[in-house]
C-alpha cells in the first residue's frame, strides 16, 4: 500500500468522527441530556438510522468522545521532549505543556464536568484504561531515577499530576476575570508547581 494512504481514515472511521464532532457542538450548545440522537444525527449530516449503525446510544458516543478527544495524545510526545534536568524542571514543564495544549481544546474540561455532574465520572475508568499505559511508564522511570522524591508508588505520582492539572483550571476558571488575578505572579503554573513540590512552609533550619 502506498505510505500516503496509510493514514486515510476509511469511510466508516470519517463517519464516526463526524458524529463525534457534531455532539461536541451539541453538548457545549445545548448540554449533555438537552440534546438528542436525532439532533445528532442531523448535525452530523447523517439520517438518524445512520448513526445506530455507528453508536447504540447517545452515552456510547459520549464515552467515544471521552477517550478520542482526549489531548494526551498531543500532550504526551511533547513532555518526552522536555523532560528537564531535575524532577522539578520535569513537572513545571509537563505541567506547562498540559495546560497549553488543554486550553487548545477548552472544550474538553467542559465535557469533563458533564463527566463529573452527569455520570459521577464512571468513564474514568475507560479513559484510564486507554491513558495509563502511555502515562505511567514516564512516572516509573522517573520515580527510579530520580532519589530525591518521597513518593516512591508511581501511579500515586500520577494521581497526584492529574490533581495538580485539575485543580489549576478550576481555579483559573474561578479566579480569570477577576482582581484577584492582576495580583498572581508572572507566571502562576511555576508558583502552582513549586507549591505541589514544596508545599508552603518552609524548610526548618
Amino acid at each position: 500500500m502506498p505510505a500516503k494512504w496509510k493514514d486515510v481514515p476509511k469511510k466508516g472511521e470519517t463517519t464516526r468522527l463526524a458524529i463525534e464532532d457534531a455532539s461536541v457542538e451539541l453538548f457545549m450548545e445545548n448540554g449533555y441530556h438537552a440534546t438528542s440522537m436525532r439532533q445528532i444525527a442531523e448535525h452530523a449530516g447523517l439520517a438518524l438510522g445512520g448513526i445506530y449503525n455507528h453508536f447504540r446510544s447517545k452515552e456510547e458516543i459520549f464515552e467515544a468522545i471521552i477517550v478520542d478527544k482526549h489531548p494526551y495524545k498531543r500532550i504526551l510526545p511533547s513532555i518526552l521532549e522536555a523532560q528537564g534536568e531535575t524532577v522539578e524542571d520535569f513537572m513545571k514543564n509537563a505541567a506547562q505543556i498540559s495546560m497549553v495544549e488543554l486550553k487548545k481544546q477548552p472544550y474538553y474540561l467542559n465535557l469533563m464536568f458533564i463527566e463529573f455532574v452527569e455520570f459521577n465520572g464512571k468513564h474514568g475508568a475507560l479513559l484510564l484504561r486507554e491513558i495509563a499505559p502511555k502515562v505511567l511508564p514516564i512516572f516509573e522511570k522517573l520515580v527510579k531515577s530520580r532519589k530525591e522524591l518521597r513518593i516512591t508508588n508511581p501511579a500515586m505520582l500520577v494521581r497526584s499530576f492529574f490533581g495538580l492539572i485539575i485543580s489549576f483550571m478550576l481555579t483559573e476558571m474561578i479566579i480569570g476575570h477577576s482582581h484577584l488575578n492582576a495580583l498572581m505572579p508572572k507566571n502562576p503554573m511555576d508558583a502552582y508547581v513549586d507549591i505541589y513540590l514544596h508545599g508552603v512552609l518552609k524548610e526548618p533550619k
